[in-house]
């Protein structure tokens, strides 16, 4: 066992990628020289050179681009697009060529790759650097999305992502990657699609993922002190959702309340609260409550503790949930 955090973590999976197979390689905007925005590529250019650490120039489309023609040619090339917000110019690439080589090619050409993409607010960055719009990707047939809590996650849902015969848009929690250590194995995998119960209880279930899971073990806490108790779910894999995880904790609660920080409209927690009132809705004791960020663009550092959702916010959803 080691102790890491979150960016340790996936740092360690991306070295053990490149030293047991050949074919990784990563690429992606000063990923080699100075080890990525957040240094998660820290070291790896040193170590396998340039050929397999890529500095690429500044063009999104270009990177996402580029690791699609080497996935499809055979390699497992892993991109790293510095910011969520930055992404958007490389959508065309996943909507049009990235999720559809599958069916395009009649099942004779996939896309084994992975592309990183920090996201989320909390760090008082600047505009398009705190954007949570995972949604837009968990809407195309074609990708998975998978968005790790913790640092043991980070590391084997990577592994496993790599290691995937179609791509994955990776999403990594920027305000988690130096918040948290965990004592976790060097080698293993977590499996891409089924949700983790952190947390086992009866009386109402708190759904989210990525950063948010930590005001939401936060709030569970916190509602745990008053006698009441919270079983809490880390999504972690928004596509493939696991319905029947998620299904068989509220059918058990009965109250389900689902958090993350994207705007409340369109927001994948509405995906969510649909699954549980087509399938749960005879066990349901209350309506499902949101709790989300604002329908607005993100604010810059002075209004974040405005637009990001609150243990008290958490509670207090929980709460109505209870009063049903």
């Amino acid at each position: 066992m080691i102790e890491l955090n979150l960016a340790q973590a996936l740092n360690g999976a991306l070295d053990t990628a490149l030293s047991s197979d050949d074919r990784v390689v990563l690429l992606g905007e000063d990923i080699g020289r100075t080890g990525g925005v957040f240094r998660i590529t820290d070291g790896l250019r040193d170590k396998y050179g340039t050929d397999r650490v890529i500095d690429t120039p500044v063009a999104e489309s270009a990177i996402v681009g580029a690791a699609f023609g080497m996935a499809i040619a055979g390699m497992r090339p892993v991109a790293e697009l510095q910011f969520l917000g930055f992404s958007y110019p490389a959508y065309d690439q996943v909507i049009n060529h990235v999720a559809r080589i599958r069916n395009r090619s009649n099942h004779r050409f996939t896309a084994p790759l992975v592309i990183r993409i920090p996201y989320g607010g909390g760090i008082g960055a600047a505009e398009h650097h705190s954007e949570s719009t995972e949604a837009i990707y968990a809407h195309i047939p074609g990708i998975k999305v998978v968005v790790p809590s913790t640092p043991r996650d980070a590391r084997g849902l990577l592994l496993a992502a790599i290691e995937d015969p179609d791509p994955v848009v990776f999403l990594e929690p920027i305000r988690l990657y130096r918040a948290i250590k965990e004592d976790i194995p060097e080698i293993y995998r977590v499996d891409i699609g089924p949700v983790r119960v952190e947390r086992s209880g009866d009386d109402v279930t708190l759904l989210s993922w990525g950063a948010m899971v930590k005001e939401t073990r936060q709030a569970a806490s916190v509602l745990e002190e008053d006698g009441i108790s919270v079983e809490v779910i880390d999504i972690r894999t928004l596509t493939p959702l696991d319905r029947d995880g998620i299904v068989a904790s509220v059918e058990k609660t009965g109250r389900a309340v689902v958090v993350h920080e994207a705007p409340l409209t369109g927001g994948f927690a509405g995906e969510i609260a649909a699954t549980i009132q087509e399938r749960c809705l005879y066990c349901l004791q209350a309506p499902v409550q949101r709790v989300t960020g604002w329908d607005t663009v993100f604010p810059l550092k002075r209004s974040e503790g405005h637009y990001l959702p609150s243990v008290d916010q958490i509670t207090a959803a929980a709460r109505r949930t209870l009063k049903e």
